[in-house]
């Protein structure tokens, strides 16, 4: 095969759909090609030397062939399964939610291998961290000022004064906060809780190993993502199927719980 046509490329296994009889149709986030659709032939089948490789949030390293319409998966070799992602429905839902997350901000030959390491330390963090909830929003923010969105937490967004310690409000379309004396005179700046507030900014400036340290209360943890999620819907201008599913499994769980 004609070396011109053939790439080398890590990837993460975002989303996969079934495609003719035996293939399976790939969605790759890469560190420098962006979001990629590549197909890999004969995935389906039990003797495929692919099969094992493809599987949802794996990290992987590929050899692609270009094609006419799709680029093709020749080889595919694992290197981290993260296989608690697909053995507990909760964390599955939240891989699935940071899959679809960047499926929506990443373009094909969005080069950004920031967000690729912040992905995968985030899939390892929904293994094994002490609030994966924690790890989701934290990916979240970060996310946003990687992909050019990141909201202005500490200066008014309408006079650039310095944001007190105090009740500011969260405005989405202004791309951030304001000020008591700004917030209260725009009906759809909504009042943000000091403590929300308070570990925004912090997660904004701080690593995850100063993060992971925090414990919240279940009533921040909810103001937390209900904010974040104004902020991504505006973005997007629609909100993310897999955020209604993880709404249910917490539901689910509070009703049995409380039965």
């Amino acid at each position: 095969m004609d070396r011109e046509r053939l790439y080398r490329t890590d990837g993460l296994i975002l989303h996969h759909t079934d495609f003719g009889e035996a293939d399976r149709l790939l969605t790759v986030f890469t560190p420098r090609l962006g979001r990629l659709r590549l197909l890999a032939k004969g995935a389906r089948k039990p003797t495929s030397r692919k099969a094992g490789h493809v599987d949802l949030f794996t990290y992987v390293h590929m050899l692609v062939a270009r094609g006419r319409n799709l680029d093709i998966v020749s080889q595919v070799e694992t290197l981290e399964t993260f296989r608690p992602l697909r053995q507990d429905l909760e964390r599955a839902s939240q891989a699935y939610y940071l899959a679809e997350l960047i499926n929506s901000f990443i373009e094909e030959g969005d080069e950004n291998p920031t967000l690729f390491d912040l992905a995968l330390a985030t899939l390892a963090r929904l293994c094994e961290a002490r609030d994966r909830v924690l790890a989701l929003r934290f990916f979240e923010l970060r996310c946003l000022g990687l992909v050019g969105y990141q909201p202005q937490l500490h200066f008014c967004v309408e006079c650039q004064t310095q944001l007190e310690p105090v009740t500011n409000y969260f405005y989405p379309s202004a791309g951030g906060v304001l000020c008591p004396r700004h917030g209260e005179a725009v009906k759809r700046a909504e009042p943000l809780a000091m403590p929300t507030f308070k570990v925004l900014r912090f997660m904004q400036t701080h690593s995850w190993d100063d993060v992971s340290a925090l414990h919240l209360k279940p009533e921040t943890h909810l103001d937390l993502e209900a904010v974040l999620q104004r902020y991504i819907v505006y973005l997007l201008e629609r909100r993310l199927k897999s955020v209604e599913f993880i709404h249910r499994l917490r539901r689910e769980a509070q009703a049995t719980g409380s039965s």
